[in-house]
């Protein structure tokens, strides 16, 4: 049939390859919240991102409904979330949050890529010194007229820094603020009326590092090994 369909065909299985994994990670952080928090997300702030987080990538709402269902009549106290922390080719740090109901297979794998790609896993809390823990929101950019009248009506509830971003899904306003103001937040964002495309639990770096392309393909390719497992739910690293 030709180049050209075996192309879009190939586009297509990736395009749903990774909608599959997009699924299967929303999936797990429902399943997690409800384990932590019930399954009413009016009660359960971490449910709600949850939700809003599977709906920012398509889910529908059939399988966010079966997902709550399914974590709520099964017993998922074996369920949990792990992070592991090491280092990457050319001394980048890296963080894998992970969410797991089998921690020797997570970590055997997690290992595994790192050893693979000339990385090496670490211990717990070495990177603390390098990555804070914030909350962050996804606004779209036509929700903000006024950037400086949105900073001033979001600074009581937190707000650290707002700051336009271009992403895979289009121009959004990111609202930073601390761990610990993730709910002052997201309850601030829903009072003044700014539609939240999707939230997240970020660990920023407080310094990066500069490595020459070819370097950063190396790190690149350990991220993405990382990224592929199913147990793996985010990758952070402070690479520039």
């Amino acid at each position: 049939m030709g180049r050209a369909f075996e192309y879009r065909k190939a586009t297509k299985f990736a395009r749903w390859d990774k909608m599959a994994k997009q699924f299967s990670k929303a999936g797990r952080q429902i399943t997690i919240a409800v384990k932590q928090g019930g399954p009413d997300p009016d009660s359960n702030i971490q449910l709600k991102r949850a939700i809003q987080n599977a709906k920012s990538v398509q889910m529908p709402k059939d399988k966010v409904e079966a997902a709550i269902k399914k974590a709520t009549d099964k017993d998922t106290s074996g369920y949990e979330e792990i992070t592991y922390e090491g280092m990457g080719p050319h001394g980048v740090a890296i963080v894998v949050e992970t969410a797991t109901d089998n921690p020797q297979r997570t970590v055997a794998n997690v290992r595994a890529c790192f050893n693979k790609k000339g990385g090496s896993l670490g211990t717990s809390g070495m990177h603390d010194f390098i990555f804070d823990r914030k909350g962050v929101f996804y606004i779209k950019e036509e929700e903000i007229s006024d950037v400086e009248e949105a900073e001033l009506q979001l600074i009581d509830y937190g707000l650290e820094k707002l700051e336009l971003e271009e992403t895979e899904e289009g121009q959004f306003y990111k609202a930073y603020v601390a761990f610990t103001d993730f709910g002052t937040m997201q309850s601030g964002l829903e009072e003044v009326g700014y539609a939240v495309e999707k939230s997240e639990l970020e660990r920023i770096p407080s310094f990066t590092k500069e490595l020459s392309e070819a370097e950063v393909d190396e790190v690149l390719e350990l991220i993405d090994r990382l990224e592929q497992d199913d147990d793996v739910q985010s990758v952070f690293h402070n690479l520039e």
